[in-house]
């Protein structure tokens, strides 16, 4: 019941091709001939206006203060459960104690 059956390999049906044969081929390495004094290809240059710029601080400021205030609410929940197992802990400890006193 408990032993594991092994999967028989199945066996092919129909016809079967032979492998192919591969032919093996020679590298030939070509050296580039070097381009007639070819100018250089135009960059478009990126040209900020003022607009822009003052989209682009207050972009960055708003992803700034949005990061802040997840990463200060994250440690804000962590410090509020350390507080609160903390003070668990204290009144579990002194149940124990004053039921040993009891004694």
């Amino acid at each position: 019941m408990f032993r594991p059956k092994v999967p028989t390999m199945p066996q092919p049906t129909g016809l079967i091709a032979p492998p192919a044969v591969l032919e093996p081929t020679t590298v030939v390495q070509h050296t580039p001939a070097a381009p007639a004094s070819a100018p250089a290809p135009a960059r478009p240059t990126v040209q900020l206006t003022p607009g822009a710029v003052v989209a682009l601080v207050g972009g960055g400021t708003a992803v700034v203060l949005v990061v802040g205030a997840v990463l200060v609410s994250m440690l804000l929940a962590v410090a509020i459960t350390a507080a609160s197992l903390a003070i668990c802990a204290l009144v579990i400890r002194s149940l124990i104690n004053a039921d040993a006193k009891r004694r």
